[in-house]
């Protein structure tokens, strides 16, 4: 570890370690969709109804795998199939009154389990941490050419 860069690579790696632990606590207070419903969710909710074209393209992921997922949206009645908004002939996706529940009850559990997390941070350490960790998923979003919206 004698450079800043191999530090971070391996606290990242332990981030990815940590993530499940840490969050799995929000899944017992109530929220319960799995990562790809959780991100795919959280991309609609910013860009608006998407098609497995679109959402190909902003994830990087083959349409197959797109559709296993939406599949399994649609099914827990998270998101609903509607025409193109524009007229396009491709149709979108568009999350449902309950996937917009599901979607702000996972981010509120997830949010108490950061601050749980945080408790011991000053005010000024927690927002450095987050204006850090946003530049660096921005960089990462520049160089692979994906930016991903903010709200």
């Amino acid at each position: 570890m004698d450079k800043p860069t191999h530090l971070i690579e391996y606290e990242t790696m332990l981030l990815g370690r940590h993530r499940p632990s840490v969050f799995l606590r929000a899944e017992r207070e109530g929220g319960h969709l799995d990562r790809s419903a959780y991100t795919l969710l959280s991309r609609i909710g910013l860009e608006g109804p998407m098609s497995i074209g679109q959402l190909s393209e902003a994830f990087g992921l083959d349409a197959s795998t797109l559709n296993r997922q939406t599949s399994a949206m649609l099914r827990a009645g998270l998101v609903e199939r509607i025409p193109d908004p524009e007229g396009g002939i491709a149709r979108k996706f568009r999350i449902t009154a309950e996937g917009e529940r599901c979607l702000n009850d996972e981010r509120a559990a997830n949010i108490r389990s950061l601050e749980r997390v945080l408790a011991d941070w000053t005010p000024a350490e927690v927002a450095a941490f987050a204006a850090c960790l946003q530049r660096f998923n921005a960089d990462i979003e520049r160089l692979a050419g994906k930016p991903w919206p903010r709200p």
